[in-house]
């Protein structure tokens, strides 16, 4: 398989909301996490910052413009991997010791990343078999109800675990545009078969279920509307018969 050029590593693309949708594309899409850079008035917010593979801030400069903070959905390796590039690095307080003590186990590395998971590899020297997410202690940690404020925009932190201890959403009242992270997206969903898990699992979904979600931009696969929120959700929540 051949490398990837730096340049084409990522790709940005603006949706409304002051939001820019930035991913990889050449990771293939059920593992390809989407990262999400929100406009504020006194700073941006950057949800989730890819695999790390390449720098960041260094090929994407929208994201060093201006004062940002840097939020962790939850700390799986495709949703970490540039955290360490920013000097704000918010966590919610459940998966805080991997931020800063990042581990293949931990990060879920050694599981899901293989060459196979790319269509075309990262730039060399990337090698899968080495790969790893390097530490980066967080500076604030969030914990239900904590709210990021931009000036102009309040993001209030949801926990929801089921997917990851310290998984979290983040809802703007105002525009009703839900983050989502891993909990929901419009694409296979990852369940832990512990019955623990599962049960917070459902507790995330109906607690979801109750915000009034005009726009969703989830952890991985295509932003989609309120409308297909709901279905998604309650599909899910019929399926386990619950």
């Amino acid at each position: 398989m051949k490398h990837a050029r730096p340049e084409d590593w990522y790709r940005l693309r603006k949706l409304s909301d002051g939001v820019t949708w930035i991913d990889e594309p050449h990771i293939k899409e059920f593992f390809r996490c989407n990262i999400w850079h929100v406009r504020g008035r006194d700073k941006d917010m950057l949800v989730d910052s890819g695999m790390g593979v390449l720098s960041l801030r260094e090929w994407v400069p929208l994201v060093s413009e201006r004062p940002l903070d840097a939020v962790a959905s939850h700390t799986h390796f495709d949703h970490i991997g540039t955290h360490h590039e920013f000097d704000c690095r918010l966590c919610h307080a459940a998966e805080a010791d991997i931020l800063a003590a990042p581990s293949r186990e931990n990060t879920w590395a050694a599981d899901y990343v293989k060459d196979d998971i790319f269509t075309e590899l990262p730039p060399e020297p990337y090698q899968s078999a080495t790969y790893t997410v390097k530490s980066a202690p967080a500076t604030r940690i969030l914990q239900d109800g904590s709210i990021i404020d931009l000036g102009d925009r309040h993001f209030e932190v949801i926990h929801t675990p089921g997917h990851s201890p310290g998984g979290i959403a983040l809802w703007e009242a105002e525009t009703e545009m839900l983050i989502s992270g891993d909990i929901l997206y419009d694409g296979p969903l990852i369940e832990s078969d512990d019955p623990v898990e599962m049960a917070q699992y459902v507790d995330s979904m109906k607690r979801l279920l109750s915000l009034p979600a005009r726009v969703v931009h989830g952890g991985h696969f295509k932003s989609f509307s309120g409308e297909r929120y709901r279905e998604l959700i309650t599909n899910w929540l019929r399926e386990k018969d619950v």
